[in-house]
């Protein structure tokens, strides 16, 4: 009769009876499983351990990659089960449930499994750090979830017709189970934030409705309810986020609060859009504690880092990071923050909104309906001794003006403006109406970017490029050249795992505020700036290309060529 697996393991003689009793109690004191506690005390390793239970029992040690097990676990809809038994679905016929596990003596798993789905199961033995790799592909990583948080599935939604007062609460603590739409809603957002997401589309259509999550740059669909809770799940995130329940015809901007755990939370700016079938609503997370503000990770080379970090110790002048949404400049701002941040300066910002906490940096959130805008926020700094100012983004004229002015009295200024190049940065700021000659005697560098995926190290696969190709993007013979693994492995999402920064960067010289202020175009602008050794985003993307990091798909995704 089978016990527990560190037992079977102790009577084959695998295991002694002090590790024994040491693997249950660290499996039962961490809430692991007895496999990953195996291999997290180094007893033995996840495919040793797979192999000596396919001796041991006689069941198949089968590739996970060979079945479409997340198709099979959406339509069964057993989270639940998957995540507290650790076993995963791989396929299903008329009569039988193909049943992953690391685990052969969860027979409990089993009968569950039969009982859900009315299948005849039949487990298959999996390397266990495939099985969790799976189950983190289909729900993301832990997250300090509360333990009787129940998930809920669309049948259940289904259900719900009329909106409840139980669902007015203001309470955004995840370990309180109430309402059906709230638990979903909670749900939506623990997963958004185990997978990394940035951002959540809620998009209601005539026929359907919708949730995306924005990973690594890309939205992918999560999940699809039916369309008459469109109402629901935006009064839900309304209410969550402080918003007029009752105004539906006008955007609405809001923020919430998650509570993941005691000690863990995660601020999302909500912004809501009326559209043809019901509001749309757009969640950006803002988890400072994911944000590496580490310049030796974010993608820039030797030269690209030497010139920002010089201008960071200049006493006054601009810097300025361009591109448009979601392409990185925020880290790259608050990276120079930081390392600015010293007893000795005296720093404060203006935000709107705030995405990172750092100690010891004056952080003001921008209020336009209180009166409180960019240029307003930046005359008061300059009241208050300031050394260094960061205006998170240049809209207009005045707030222009009056940044361009303190760089010239003595106080370093870092901001952002929407442009697609360094170069354009020039033109745009002079169209808005600021002066050659004061950009000229303000700016010290220009920092264009773009983030591109990176390709997973374990999987990735050569590339063989045209002559043709090598020439027109002037890729070296001696390159190797990689590309993504579409299936994509335990480590990664589709071939790629994570992002890198590709850079521009324009150390503002002489030779190209004389050009400046002689009205050169924004073509001429850079080949002066090219001349004097700056990289441009495609020289910059092909660098990253020839040392593996990304994939030229990528590249033609990100920068266009």
């Amino acid at each position: 009769m089978l016990t527990t697996l560190p037992s079977v393991l102790h009577q084959v003689e695998i295991l002694n009876q002090m590790q024994q009793q040491e693997v249950s109690s660290y499996a039962q004191a961490e809430g692991i499983s007895i496999p990953s506690a195996l291999v997290a005390l180094n007893l033995l390793t996840s495919q040793n351990l797979a192999r000596q239970l396919e001796s041991i029992f006689s069941i198949p040690v089968i590739d996970i990659h060979h079945y479409d097990y997340q198709a099979c676990c959406e339509s069964l809809q057993q989270r639940d089960l998957i995540q507290r038994h650790r076993a995963i679905p791989l396929t299903v016929t008329d009569s039988t449930l193909l049943l992953g596990m690391s685990d052969p003596t969860n027979i409990a798993a089993q009968d569950e499994f039969r009982f859900a789905t009315g299948k005849q199961v039949e487990p298959l033995l999996l390397d266990n750090k495939q099985l969790e790799s799976a189950i983190r592909r289909l729900y993301g990583s832990d997250v300090g979830e509360a333990k009787n948080q129940r998930s809920i599935n669309e049948d259940e939604l289904e259900q719900l017709v009329d909106l409840s007062d139980d669902e007015l609460v203001e309470e955004n603590d995840l370990s309180q189970d109430t309402a059906p739409v709230t638990r979903y809603i909670n749900q939506v957002l623990l997963d958004a934030v185990r997978k990394k997401a940035s951002d959540i589309h809620f998009e209601p259509y005539e026929k359907y409705y919708r949730i995306r999550f924005r990973c690594d740059g890309l939205l992918h669909q999560y999940s699809s309810p039916a369309a008459h809770l469109s109402r629901r799940l935006s009064t839900r995130l309304k209410v969550m986020s402080k918003l007029n329940i009752a105004e539906r015809r006008q955007p609405q901007d809001g923020r919430i609060k998650l509570k993941l755990s005691p000690s863990v939370t995660v601020d999302l700016r909500v912004s809501t859009l009326p559209t043809l079938w019901g509001e749309k609503v757009v969640l950006r997370i803002l988890d400072s504690s994911s944000a590496n503000l580490n310049i030796d990770i974010l993608g820039y080379n030797k030269q690209q880092k030497a010139d920002y970090l010089a201008a960071l110790q200049q006493p006054q002048g601009m810097i300025l990071m361009t591109g448009p949404t979601g392409s990185g400049k925020t880290v790259s701002l608050y990276t120079g923050l930081k390392i600015l941040n010293t007893d000795e300066r005296n720093i404060s910002t203006a935000e709107d909104p705030v995405e990172i906490n750092l100690p010891g940096i004056n952080q003001v959130h921008i209020n336009n309906q209180a009166g409180l805008g960019f240029a307003d926020a930046l005359r008061s700094f300059l009241r208050q001794d300031p050394d260094v100012v960061m205006v998170g983004e240049i809209r207009d004229i005045e707030t222009a003006a009056i940044a361009v002015k303190a760089a010239q009295t003595g106080h370093l200024v870092l901001s952002t403006l929407h442009t697609n190049s360094a170069a354009e940065t020039l033109t745009r700021l002079t169209n808005m109406g600021v002066e050659d000659f004061n950009l000229a005697s303000s700016l010290s560098l220009i920092i264009a970017q773009r983030l591109g995926r990176r390709l997973c190290k374990h999987c990735k696969q050569p590339h063989e490029l045209s002559q043709l190709h090598r020439e027109k993007l002037n890729i070296p013979a001696s390159a190797e050249i990689y590309q993504s693994n579409e299936h994509g492995c335990d480590d990664c999402n589709k071939g790629y795992s994570g992002r890198v920064g590709i850079y521009e960067v324009m150390t503002f010289s002489r030779e190209l505020a004389e050009a400046l202020m002689s009205k050169a175009t924004t073509l001429e602008l850079e080949d002066i700036a090219r001349k004097q050794g700056m990289q441009t985003l495609q020289d910059s993307g092909i660098e990253k290309l020839c040392q593996g990091i990304t994939s030229l798909s990528e590249l033609q995704r990100v920068l266009h060529f």
